[in-house]
């Protein structure tokens, strides 16, 4: 049903759709499989450990920034993490963090090892943040990806320019399918977020943003289109009540990244274990559940369009300008 009540405050708006979110019931995903976890304290040591003068290595980690909110997160990466884990024979532990810069400083860091971000990340902060890209997911026999603007399916909604004066929400400020393409969407208009929409909010997940346009807490959003069609094709609850009006051009799709302080014989044995995880019936099994068809090696010129956008963004003259990349399917 359309919204007709008028617009709240922009401070009134962001606090009640905050709050919702965090109230929704998580239908996605009919259980949480958290309880099979024990948390660990790997400072302490067995008797036999004890005994051993072997150092004890120290466990894999692991960090997945809020793609999806924190439970599904958890659900969706803990196998594959402990795919990893058990092939390297090591302990691994998952550390998350609510957004992406919060990954990118840990790995600036040397906070972890390795590392799931999305990739306005990956192309933002690969020379600064000290990590490299080791795999890259296949989805639908392609290396890319898409953002999808969303509307709720009984909107009269139909292009971007409908919805001046609406309600809006991103994701993550540094996501390149939830804030990055529709801010170059908007500068092409030769307008900004803060001046085309009534108002604006971040979710800082994809998820979650797919929920607030369902939820008719926001009149649009920008989200990462392989989030939304797995949703689609696994648990439409949420994302059957949307629709897409617009599709960026095809991305490379969020990598793996490994941290630089990482001995290369570790990078090279991640790498190998990802690469060839689709060869591996187990590996196959937990790729086949994330929709996943294998993970390839890298290249620089599927981020390039990123790059490019990126760099047209960076221009504060405020004006339509020569767009760097290829035409909007």
């Amino acid at each position: 049903m359309q919204h007709t009540q008028p617009f709240l405050s922009h401070c009134r708006l962001r606090f009640l759709v905050m709050m919702a979110i965090c109230l929704l019931p998580t239908c996605f995903l009919s259980c949480s499989r958290d309880a099979d976890y024990k948390k660990v304290d790997f400072t302490q040591k067995t008797d036999n450990e004890k005994k051993d003068s072997t150092p004890v290595r120290e466990p894999l980690r692991v960090a997945v920034a809020a793609m999806i909110s924190p439970k599904e997160t958890f659900i969706y990466y803990r196998e594959i993490i402990d795919y990893i884990g058990a092939k390297l024979n090591r302990e691994t532990l998952l550390v998350q963090r609510k957004t992406y810069g919060e990954v990118n400083g840990l790995l600036a860091r040397n906070g972890i090892d390795l590392a799931f971000i999305c990739s306005g990340p990956y192309v933002m902060g690969s020379d600064t943040a000290g990590f490299s890209a080791i795999a890259t997911p296949v989805i639908h026999g392609k290396p890319m990806y898409q953002s999808y603007l969303i509307v709720h399916k009984d909107s009269p909604y139909q292009t971007i320019e409908d919805l001046k004066g609406k309600t809006f929400a991103f994701t993550d400020p540094d996501s390149n399918s939830g804030s990055l393409v529709p801010r170059y969407w908007l500068k092409q208009l030769g307008t900004r977020p803060e001046d085309f929409f009534h108002s604006i909010t971040y979710t800082y997940s994809h998820d979650n943003a797919i929920m607030a346009v369902a939820k008719q807490l926001v009149d649009a959003a920008a989200v990462d289109g392989h989030y939304w069609e797995y949703y689609q094709q696994r648990n439409s609850y949420y994302s059957g009540k949307t629709r897409v009006i617009k599709q960026s051009e095809p991305f490379g799709s969020p990598p793996i990244v490994v941290s630089n302080a990482l001995a290369p014989d570790l990078k090279k044995a991640l790498a190998s274990i990802l690469l060839h995880m689709h060869e591996d019936p187990d590996g196959r099994r937990i790729l086949a559940g994330l929709m996943i068809e294998r993970f390839e090696k890298p290249r620089a010129e599927w981020y390039a369009p990123i790059r490019a956008m990126v760099s047209y963004l960076s221009q504060n003259d405020g004006t339509h300008g020569d767009v760097p990349q290829k035409p909007e399917k």
